[in-house]
């Protein structure tokens, strides 16, 4: 049962940081199209969240991102503070979610591979 209350209290962070970051951000170079919340896992206690962020673009600019967030970490939580009904906000990390980079990689290598098979098959056929 824990777990499921968990699993709410993460999808709501991950909602109303994604609002507090597109609405109430003044920084200009997050306002990019491409950054996203993708996940965010808190501990079971509620004194830590891990928020994992995406951004399409270079990793650097992600680095970017991240290293932007984690300075205003303090704004955040205290806007988050503002909008859940928790007893108290977890602290906040930022880390740069690689997932959908690495589902690409995936994905290239099986298209990949599916042509090696096709060009074998069409070689098989011929001969």
């Amino acid at each position: 049962m824990a777990s499921y209350r968990i699993e709410r209290i993460n999808e709501q962070i991950q909602r109303e940081l994604s609002l507090i970051i597109q609405s109430k951000m003044k920084d200009n170079r997050l306002k990019k199209e491409g950054l996203s919340v993708t996940k965010v896992k808190t501990t079971p206690d509620l004194k830590m969240a891990t928020v994992y962020i995406s951004q399409i673009g270079t990793k650097e600019e992600g680095s970017q991102a991240v290293e932007i967030l984690e300075k205003a970490k303090g704004f955040l939580r205290s806007a988050l503070g503002k909008v859940l009904t928790y007893h108290s906000v977890p602290a906040l990390s930022f880390v740069l979610d690689d997932s959908v980079e690495y589902s690409l990689h995936i994905e290239k290598i099986l298209d990949d591979l599916k042509k090696e098979k096709l060009k074998k098959d069409e070689e098989s056929d011929s001969q």
